[in-house]
């Protein structure tokens, strides 16, 4: 559009791909003001992302509404001239004429001159420079270095209501303090004046380069398209560099407080939420007060004081109550010419707190500076940051299950407890070191005394008949409830929900006294069989066998996780049986059985179309990823393999056998072990050779999985004239740049190429050699479902330190004799 052309009512300009529409508009429910706007093209529901007159509507009173030019502005107007927005550009256009422009990805500009059009930085005028409430992808958003926390810029500020799109309350913007983040804060009109100031209500932490560390859930696989781009020494923006061809995203200050990140889902033509602060708990600004502690995860309690630091007021403060926060127990000593015997504690895992000040010193000689200043009272050093000091309150502070930084909170000699802390006296040390012999000494009398009862919490099942349960099984009047005292005693103190206990003679009735019509498989633990209860329920009976592998811990390990866990992608467990040496375990009966008796046979994997397939793929993550986040407990799982995903009647995938499956502890990330379970050609390398196993050797084994899934091939089963296994194929295939000869021949046609493709990627990305490199599952759930075609490339195969035929005997399930660690590769329990 040119200054010779206007929009008027019912005129929209429209861009070039026909992503964004420029017109008028006026709010549900609020038909009296019109607004110039841009929103998506083409939405059933009209999304608005930027508006120009947003506190100075036009009354639907007047005459017609006009968008075009005055002068070298841009302008809103009525039929009688009266000015409603301007641009306020005042420019030399003796270069040319002027044009506005509507760009693809949101942007309105204006340029002078016809080799500046569409031209985003030669521009006299956008829109990005003055947003409103919306951050569209490949914005920049500007800030200056120098002006500190009161130089928050980039602000998108919210509508007042969903109907109102003046000025709300709530702002977005970046704060350059030290290491920018991203904080959103609430206007407050002050009572004595009639000033207003900002409550912060969120903050996003520092930017190290690669993440924003206050949001742990958002790795920096989640935050690829994010850069911090320097124009000078002082001016710096963000941009989040976005593939056009991606679904659509935008980041949202709503009109009630929060900030959204959406995603629009064509086929629903819905916006879906996929990340939304604050959320009810840590995210809440400064939540526990000054010098606090916020934690959600395996604490007593939300709010703890730091090491050193005690409530403020303690009634106040039991009764949850926290906003006092928490003051130091005893003061710093710290001489005028910089003598001190202060030292340092460490805190993991920690959101640094807020107003931190950036000083030029290394990570060696960050303590140093901190500690010859008195006034510097925490120091962390964060890299891609540098050394940053706190000199006031500690505020905003949380503690993160994963992830987070480490902090060096400065004490007083007496309030040191670790002999690796700075200042730490001799007396100290000595005193601690006494305490802790005697305490150690005492421990291990009690241990000794009460192992048994120690054990019990980790081993759930007893073999003594002594006492009956009271759990009775409905409609099964055959089924007695006989176990032992020690099964009832370790239920309770574990805390597990009860059981049904079932008698072997009602199992054997059940079962037709285990015929073999009715066995539906065999694994590593015994044979599995189908069952009828009197009632008309079906059940599978996972009986142990005399000659399994497995014993009695592993029925224990079993029966307690499933006991706990409850997800619709995991199989539920409906009760069990001790008798003599009977071991049983009854689950919920799965008519479609196991997995691979559909993706390795020649004849049914014709049933398994793309779309199920897909559907099994996502069911399998999202068990995996509340097994490793969001159960209460973390479980790895350790034997993820096709036999172990049973299915439902629709097709549905619960993960089964948790027998080798291990149970970490809050602050716990990765474990070695002794004796290497699980299944060649789906265990990890790090875990194959080292015993050393984490959520990313779960990781490991669901890659292996996809790439099965996906191919209709066994991975140690494999053969083609180049590779020995699947995973070596596959590999191949995505060097060479043809992954999609990897989809399975029967679905190649009908499939989604796109997620497929996807898909292919996501199971390179898990299979790297590297545990440190492969994505978390809910990164693997992230990119599943968001059909997020923006990620990173896989590193090379092999990473480890063995030669390429060993890689290929342990990923096509093959034993070798190498051992690391003391951890011998033939132990392995596989079946």
């Amino acid at each position: 559009m040119d200054e010779k052309q206007e929009i008027r009512d019912n005129e929209t300009l429209v861009s070039p791909q026909q992503v964004f529409e420029l017109g008028f508009f006026s709010p549900p429910g609020n038909s009296n003001s019109k607004y110039l706007g841009i929103w998506y093209y083409g939405h059933p529901i009209r999304t608005v992302v930027w508006v120009a007159n947003r506190d100075n509507p036009i009354p639907s009173s007047s005459s017609a509404a006009v968008f075009g030019f005055r002068n070298t502005s841009l302008i809103v107007s009525d039929g009688n001239n009266r000015l409603y927005w301007s641009s306020n550009t005042n420019t030399n256009t003796a270069g040319g004429n002027l044009t506005v422009m509507l760009l693809d990805d949101g942007n309105l500009i204006l340029s002078s001159g016809l080799e500046n059009v569409g031209d985003v930085s030669n521009a006299i005028w956008r829109s990005c420079d003055h947003p409103t409430d919306t951050y569209l992808p490949n914005s920049r958003v500007y800030f200056n270095i120098s002006q500190g926390e009161e130089g928050i810029s980039g602000q998108f500020v919210s509508w007042t209501s969903p109907n109102d799109p003046s000025l709300g309350n709530y702002s977005m913007g970046i704060d350059p303090q030290a290491a920018p983040q991203v904080v959103l804060s609430q206007q407050q009109q002050q009572q004595s004046t009639s000033n207003r100031r900002r409550r912060r209500l969120w903050r996003s932490g520092q930017w190290n380069n690669q993440i924003f560390i206050g949001i742990p859930q958002m790795r920096s696989l989640l935050l690829l398209g994010f850069r911090l781009v320097p124009v000078n020494d002082q001016l710096f923006y963000f941009i989040f560099n976005y593939p056009p061809s991606s679904p659509l995203v935008r980041f949202l200050v709503q009109w009630n407080g929060f900030v959204q990140q959406l995603t629009y889902n064509n086929q629903t033509s819905q916006w879906n939420v996929s990340l939304s602060q604050p959320s009810p708990g840590c995210e809440q600004y400064n939540k526990c007060g000054n010098f606090g502690v916020c934690t959600t995860t395996n604490s007593p309690s939300l709010c703890t004081c730091m090491h050193g630091f005690n409530p403020v007021t303690r009634d106040e403060w039991n009764t949850g109550n926290w906003s006092a926060g928490c003051r130091r127990t005893t003061q710093l000593e710290c001489n005028s010419n910089g003598t001190t015997t202060d030292g340092f504690i460490q805190q993991t895992r920690l959101k640094l707190p807020d107003f931190a000040t950036l000083i030029p010193a290394s990570s060696g000689d960050c303590q140093a500076r901190c500690l010859q200043n008195c006034s510097c009272i925490a120091h962390a050093y964060v890299s891609g940051v540098g050394c940053l000091i706190w000199g006031g309150d500690m505020v905003d502070v949380e503690r993160f299950e994963q992830g987070g930084e480490t902090l060096f909170i400065r004490l007083a000699d007496s309030d040191l407890v670790s002999g690796s802390n700075k200042g730490v006296s001799k007396s100290v040390v000595i005193a601690i070191s006494v305490t802790a012999a005697v305490v150690l000494a005492v421990l291990a009398l009690l241990l000794w005394r009460y192992h048994k009862k120690l054990k019990a919490c980790h081993t759930p099942c007893g073999t003594n008949k002594n006492e009956p349960l009271v759990s009775e099984v409905p409609n099964t009047q055959d089924i007695s409830v006989e176990a032992s005292e020690q099964l009832e005693r370790e239920r309770k103190e574990c805390d597990g929900p009860p059981l049904p206990v079932f008698t072997s003679h009602a199992l054997e009735v059940a079962t037709d006294s285990y015929a073999n019509k009715n066995k539906l498989g065999q694994g590593g633990f015994g044979p599995v069989h189908k069952g009828i209860l009197p009632g008309g329920q079906e059940i599978a009976v996972k009986r142990l066998s005399k000659s399994s592998g497995q014993g009695l811990e592993e029925f224990k390990n079993e029966m307690i996780l499933i006991a706990k866990l409850q997800h619709r992608n995991l199989v539920r467990l409906v009760g069990y049986c001790i008798e003599g040496e009977e071991r049983m375990l009854i689950y919920e009966y799965m008519p479609n059985k196991s997995l691979d008796s559909f993706l390795f046979d020649p004849v049914k994997k014709a049933e398994l179309d793309w779309k199920t397939r897909f559907k099994i793929i996502e069911g399998i993550a999202r068990g995996l990823l509340y097994l490793h986040r969001d159960s209460r407990l973390r479980i790895i799982h350790r034997d993820l393999k096709v036999s172990n995903i049973l299915l439902d009647e629709e097709m549905n995938p619960k993960i089964s056998d948790f027998g080798m499956a291990r149970i970490f502890g809050g602050n716990q990330n990765e474990a070695n072990t002794n004796r290497v379970v699980g299944t060649y050609g789906y265990m990890s390398p790090e875990y194959a050779m080292e015993g050393l196993f984490s959520v990313k050797s779960d990781v490991y084994s669901f890659g292996v999985l996809l790439l099965e899934i996906i191919s209709g091939h066994r991975n140690n089963s494999f053969r083609s004239e180049d590779s020995t296994n699947l995973i070596r194929h596959a590999w191949k295939l995505w060097k060479e740049g043809k992954p999609e000869e990897l989809i399975d021949p029967l679905i190649v046609e009908s499939c989604n190429r796109t997620e497929a493709l996807q898909c292919i990627h996501v199971a390179m990305l898990c299979v790297q050699s590297s545990a440190v490199q492969r994505p978390t599952m809910s990164s693997v759930v992230f990119m599943l479902e968001g059909e997020n075609t923006s990620l990173p490339q896989p590193n090379d195969l092999d990473l480890t330190s063995l030669n390429s035929a060993e890689m290929d005997l342990i990923m096509e399930g093959r034993e070798i004799n190498v051992s690391s660690n003391d951890v011998t590769i033939t132990e392995v329990s596989g079946r």
